[in-house]
């Protein structure tokens, strides 16, 4: 019996599925919980080194007052924490004021009124307060992400018995409506068998990760791989740094961590749709085939099932059916791994997955309209942003965290 060109394609994707479900198992076997591999008395009553926890700031008046609390709280000795406010326009320095009056002493506010060139916002916030702080290891962290008391006291005392170097975590994302939850379960399952964060934990293997939510690296060889000066124009600025760390030979890990690290990603789907304009071009490494090639699988693979349900018959349905049962599975997998439940969100996939098609071709063909991204009321040309890769050969920066002059 001959078969047409649509029965394999149909065929095709079916595999596909079943080859990323392989994927999202081995995510669940090569990525531990932080709480599995570090009880929770770890490090209770041991001299843990010195830790710095840098959070960048700008317009966060809404989350960093129980960010920075949560941080405040935490059951580590020796901890100093540092705010950069980075040229806020709402309230968020007076929240940060009253944070630090309740806590007299235990935090560094460190103000920035002009953006040197060469440098985006943030990478320029976080690169400006570790250069004030003091610990053998730095905490990078988003200003609305909230820790549980145990969180960094269990992760560095992980880091120092597994003699690593960078570790960074995944956080439970909070959504405020059914379908910004729906389009994170999406994101989250995409992020997985794209991204391949488990290879990150194989030493063999280039691929590294960073999370803007929690990237603790040892200060030794955040000098070593050139501080965020090395980075100060990636507007992926969290991905490079892990990236970068892997690539020069930083012994890494990647761990879950849904019950101790808590973040509400974006308030709402506009918002989502705005934040991916900074972001999405640089991720795909400003490569117009590689935005074609992102598209073109994320419709063939996640969209194309679901209208052959509606137009095909016999055996092409059939095979479309199985793909569609199968994908709708492996999205509920994958955020069951991360202890979200996404059964309701598998009903919604096609309009989810369109949503995710239109904010990356919005964000892709704004940029290039524009000649740049605007992040941060700054905008940033974007032959300017394409000069640097995040992966060029570190110089001698270490100068760079030398202690700024009072």
């Amino acid at each position: 019996m001959r078969h047409g060109w649509k029965t394999w394609l149909f065929g095709g994707m079916l595999v596909t599925h079943a080859a990323l479900r392989y994927e999202l198992i081995r995510h669940k076997r090569g990525i531990p919980r932080l709480s599995a591999v570090a009880p929770i008395d770890a490090g209770s009553g041991e001299k843990l080194p010195r830790l710095s926890v840098i959070v960048p700031a700008r317009n966060e008046e809404e989350g960093i007052g129980q960010a920075l609390e949560s941080l405040l709280n935490q059951d580590y000795a020796d901890l100093e924490l540092v705010v950069v406010d980075d040229r806020s326009e709402d309230r968020t320095r007076e929240v940060i004021d009253a944070v630090a009056a309740r806590h007299p002493g235990r935090m560094r506010t460190i103000t920035v009124t002009e953006l040197p060139p060469g440098w985006l916002g943030k990478n320029h916030a976080l690169w400006l307060g570790a250069r004030q702080t003091s610990g053998e290891w730095l905490l990078f962290a988003d200003a609305d992400v909230v820790f549980e008391p145990s969180c960094c006291r269990r992760a560095v005392w992980y880091a120092e018995r597994e003699g690593l170097g960078h570790v960074t975590m995944s956080t439970d994302a909070k959504a405020r409506s059914f379908w910004l939850d729906a389009f994170i379960s999406l994101f989250l399952y995409g992020f997985i068998v794209t991204r391949r964060p488990h290879l990150a934990n194989d030493p063999r293997s280039k691929i590294g990760l960073g999370m803007g939510a929690f990237n603790l690296i040892r200060r030794s060889e955040y000098l070593r791989i050139g501080t965020h000066a090395a980075i100060s124009l990636r507007p992926d600025d969290d991905l490079r740094l892990g990236t970068r760390a892997k690539r020069m030979g930083v012994r890494q890990r990647v761990l879950r961590c849904p019950d101790l690290l808590c973040i509400e990603w974006y308030p709402s789907l506009r918002a989502v749709v705005e934040g991916f304009e900074k972001n999405v071009f640089a991720v795909l490494e400003y490569n117009p085939l590689r935005v074609a090639g992102t598209v073109a699988g994320v419709f063939t693979l996640m969209v194309l099932p679901y209208l052959a349900l509606l137009r095909e018959k016999g055996a092409n349905r059939m095979l479309a059916a199985v793909t569609v049962a199968l994908h709708s599975a492996n999205l509920v997998y994958a955020n069951k791994i991360e202890d979200r439940q996404a059964w309701s969100h598998a009903v919604v996939l096609p309009v989810t997955t369109i949503l995710f098609i239109y904010t990356v071709l919005n964000a892709i063909l704004k940029t290039i309209s524009r000649g740049g991204i605007r992040w941060r009321d700054t905008f940033y040309p974007l032959n300017e942003l394409r000069r640097q890769t995040g992966l060029e050969q570190a110089g001698d920066l270490e100068a760079s965290l030398a202690p700024l002059k009072e």
